[in-house]
């Protein structure tokens, strides 16, 4: 027998409800009564009840019609309605269904009967809110892995991967991305580079380097020994040296270049002079111009730009 549950009857009929209050106390449930369908719903707002027991043929309208403006309701859509009725056709049997009932009991009522449907369909319904809350805090655990993970590959600041033994990406850093688009731009997201497969189907860990997009990708392979486990990569980028000429593509002149590389140092307008063997105002006079050449109204900007001409990864 399933736990106590709250049971609303709904039936004009005196012995009728002196049958099912009888069956359903002596199962241990609490029974509230309404004699018609008008006063089932005006009582729904202030009970919870866990299942109806209802009867198809009440004074107003009747219980395919109650039954209806019950299941319309987004509060009672899922209360489940078990139907009495005298009727044994089929179309009515349909017809009960198509309202919204789980199930029905035809009458005269065999109190036994009425009992085992009203347990079965209760232990049903508390299967099915276990399964939503369970489902709810499942999505709410991926979500809130998902958050971690999107944090964690935005917050560590090394060119870090993960890849299983077929070369898919399971888990990359931002930066880790950003090296693999700029060295490999025609590999898809979410695949290692041709490159790197020998070395995934050794046993051991080791290195790779890859020559291009400016500079040089190294590549430490971390694998356990465990056959066909993952693999860790820490990539790093080595780049030449910048030289002041790496920003005559900017179109400045050479003297130009040469402040703005010194501004892209982070030296300041005085710290250039005595670099450069000038004077503090001729300095100025040359950021003002590339200010002007680049674009843009301030150090800052100007920096960002340099930045961007060397190839630096986004932050």
């Amino acid at each position: 027998m399933s736990s106590a549950a709250t049971i609303l009857v709904v039936d004009d009929v005196p012995a009728n409800l002196s049958v099912l209050l009888d069956a359903l106390h002596g199962a241990g449930h609490r029974v509230l009564v309404a004699e018609s369908g008008e006063s089932a719903l005006e009582l729904l707002p202030n009970v919870v009840p866990d299942l109806v027991l209802l009867d198809v043929r009440l004074p107003g309208i009747d219980g395919f019609a109650t039954c209806h403006r019950l299941k319309c309701d987004a509060r009672w859509r899922d209360l489940p309605v078990i139907f009495l009725t005298s009727l044994d056709e089929s179309a009515e049997k349909v017809r009960a269904f198509t309202a919204g009932a789980v199930d029905y009991v035809t009458k005269p009522i065999e109190p036994t009967e009425v009992v085992a449907r009203v347990d079965a369909h209760l232990r049903l319904r508390r299967l099915q809110a276990e399964l939503a809350e369970k489902n709810e805090a499942l999505a709410a655990e991926v979500a809130e892995r998902r958050e971690a993970e999107d944090r964690l590959r935005h917050s560590l600041d090394r060119a870090v991967l993960v890849a299983d033994a077929a070369g898919r990406v399971t888990f990359a850093t931002t930066l880790a991305e950003h090296l693999l688009r700029k060295y490999f731009p025609d590999t898809p997201t979410g695949v290692l580079p041709e490159g790197f497969r020998p070395l995934l189907a050794t046993a051991n860990a080791g290195d790779l380097r890859f020559e291009g997009g400016g500079g040089a990708l190294a590549a430490q392979v971390y694998k356990s020994p465990v056959a066909g486990s993952q693999c860790c990569l820490v990539l790093e980028e080595t780049r030449p040296q910048p030289t002041p000429a790496t920003f005559l593509k900017l179109g400045l002149t050479l003297r130009e270049a040469e402040v703005f590389y010194w501004v892209s140092e982070g030296k300041s307008s005085p710290e250039i002079a005595l670099l450069l063997e000038l004077s503090a105002r001729t300095v100025e006079k040359h950021i003002s111009n590339i200010y002007v050449k680049l674009g843009v109204e301030n150090r800052a900007s100007a920096i960002r730009l340099a930045l961007d001409a060397l190839g630096a990864p986004p932050t």
